[in-house]
């Protein structure tokens, strides 16, 4: 049985930017997910996330939303180490080129192309893979 997977979607923001304050545009940046007959889905199902985004205001955006957050509350011990690593792998998958790691681009547009073009190259790398 294979598990059905959203689409990647990314947003670039400065670095000095806090990551919170782009949990609903990024939400809103994943594209339709095509695949069976009817209305495409337009919102995951749960969102994974560690506990930077442990905020109750959000949380409450999300359940309006009908998506049922997984955040690590602050002050606890992470329960969600087991489908966290998703999240952990794709950073270090990004992080193999080194452009990306290194942020030597001035301009948004240059860096945000060579972030597509890694995301591409990481999908096709698995789809080639031989399935297990």
């Amino acid at each position: 049985m294979r598990r059905r997977r959203d689409p990647l979607a990314v947003t670039l923001t400065g670095g000095n930017r806090n990551d919170i304050t782009q949990l609903i545009p990024l939400l809103d940046a994943i594209p339709p997910v095509s695949g069976r007959r009817g209305r495409p889905r337009r919102k995951p199902d749960v969102l994974v996330a560690d506990r930077g985004y442990d905020h109750d205001k959000y949380r409450r955006l999300l359940h309006q939303r009908g998506i049922r957050p997984l955040i690590s509350r602050r002050g606890t011990r992470d329960n969600n180490q087991p489908v966290r690593w998703a999240v952990e792998q794709t950073l270090a998958l990004l992080h193999q080129f080194r452009r990306l790691a290194e942020r030597w681009e001035r301009r948004t547009d240059i860096h945000h192309g060579f972030l597509s073009l890694a995301t591409s190259i990481i999908c096709w790398r698995r789809l080639r893979a031989p399935m297990c």
